[in-house]
């Protein structure tokens, strides 16, 4: 499918710094909640993400990522997901991380 720039413009992809990282015991497939800090302008957002194939809390802790903002929350157990950590699929269905190789400053809009 195709799609037009302005419906890629929709999308708000940002930058941001996981400052926690929880164990998510309650989730159907193993997991973590994230708090990511996306800047000043959105501030700190949770997410769950099934990504404790790769990662373990000590490597996620004060990585970067992307993710996207500007979804509407989802309820995902007992917690409410507020952005969508992007990450790829691994033919063993792990996820790596969609990251920056150098130091972006948080909210940091993908153009």
């Amino acid at each position: 499918m195709t799609i037009t720039w302005q419906d890629f413009e929709k999308v708000d992809i940002r930058i941001g710094t996981i400052i926690k990282v929880e164990d998510f015991p309650e989730a159907r497939k193993p997991a973590f909640i994230l708090h990511v800090d996306f800047g000043s302008e959105i501030g700190i957002k949770k997410s769950s993400s099934q990504i404790t194939d790769l990662y373990n809390k000590d490597q996620l802790k004060d990585k970067q990522v992307m993710g996207v903002v500007n979804f509407s929350p989802k309820q995902v157990g007992p917690i409410m997901s507020e952005c969508l950590v992007l990450g790829f699929y691994r033919k063993d269905n792990s996820v790596v991380l969609a990251t920056n190789d150098l130091p972006v400053t948080n909210g940091s809009r993908l153009l």
